[in-house]
């Protein structure tokens, strides 16, 4: 007999049919968030939860589903799941690493350059009829190549950006928890740095550092006060890094140039004042959006669940230290 698998949202075709050679689903928000109380009914007498960066995974979810050992995470980053509380009481927690970065380097790219370069802008201006020729200063936006790239966080992702930075001819900045070693560093063509030199002189700051208490708005109003009139601020990190509302009133009063998001701290919600402003270019957290990144996510996903199963330890193992 299978074992049973709440899902709380339908995966891609390929995933959902790889699942269910395995395993009986259950899918219960479809391809949106599943209501609490709906959530929370499915998960009764069940050890095995996939879920997505969207869901909260609380200690309230935790408690009133005892029969909970493991949480699958269809994600790389699990800040959406009290990994404390699973501890606590033994829920394994699993994620997807190492299949998302070039999907999110490339499109850390696509911000820089489309706000850079003002192509949203542009697009806009065709589809509403309002382009009449070209002229000398018609839509004049900011070179990239030959730039400073300033990379808050080291890790993977960063480190893809900044190999993509050096076709660019940039100068490449950084600044992270751990600094890399002199070898990487000299792959990179990347000079280590503290948090406000890499503000003060990069013409683009591009974050990819993770979610944590420590990163809860690594850049407020302090921090971008410290950034170039003519800089811009990329984010395809967490909305959470960023305090939305200093993000805001430095665009709004000038203070940097522009900004290219893909993660906000209030999704799905967007601020106004955000989503008017032509200096900056907004997308709905597609990091990891394409199909061959979100397949190898779910056949990580798979992975790790077969191998619980089989009474092995799960080979993308966000707690290790409960597992016995």
């Amino acid at each position: 007999m299978k074992k049973q698998i709440v899902l709380t949202r339908r995966l891609q075709e390929e995933c959902m049919y790889e699942l269910g050679q395995h395993f009986e689903l259950e899918v219960v928000g479809g391809d949106e968030t599943p209501k609490r109380e709906d959530l929370l009914r499915s998960l009764q007498g069940k050890e095995a939860l996939i879920c997505t960066v969207a869901e909260k995974i609380d200690p309230e979810l935790m408690e009133a589903c005892p029969d909970l050992r493991i949480i699958s995470n269809y994600g790389v980053g699990f800040d959406n799941i009290d990994v404390s509380a699973a501890n606590r009481r033994g829920i394994l927690v699993t994620n997807t690493p190492d299949v998302l970065t070039d999907a999110t380097a490339d499109l850390t790219w696509a911000l820089m350059l489309s706000v850079a370069r003002r192509a949203v802008e542009g697009d806009r201006l065709i589809r509403n009829g309002q382009w009449h020729g070209w002229a000398p200063h018609f839509m004049l936006g900011w070179d990239v190549s030959g730039k400073t790239l300033g990379i808050v966080g080291m890790g993977r992702i960063g480190q893809a950006v900044a190999r993509r930075a050096i076709g660019f001819n940039m100068r490449i900045l950084y600044y992270s928890r751990t600094r890399l070693k002199e070898e990487q560093e000299k792959e990179l063509r990347a000079q280590y740095c503290d948090l406000d030199e890499l503000l003060a002189q990069a013409d683009f700051v591009s974050l990819h550092t993770p979610y944590s208490p420590e990163t809860h708005h690594l850049i407020g109003h302090e921090q971008l006060s410290k950034m170039k009139r003519t800089a811009f601020l990329i984010n395809t990190a967490r909305g959470a890094v960023v305090d939305e509302q200093a993000l805001i009133h430095a665009l709004q009063s000038g203070k940097i140039a522009g900004a290219g998001l893909d993660v906000f701290e209030q999704e799905p919600y967007v601020p106004d004042e955000l989503r008017q402003m032509e200096q900056v270019v907004l997308i709905p957290h597609l990091g990891s959006a394409t199909r061959e990144t979100r397949l190898a996510m779910g056949r990580k996903v798979i992975e790790n669940l077969t191998a619980y199963f089989r009474g092995e330890k799960p080979p993308y193992l966000v707690n290790p230290e409960i597992w016995c």
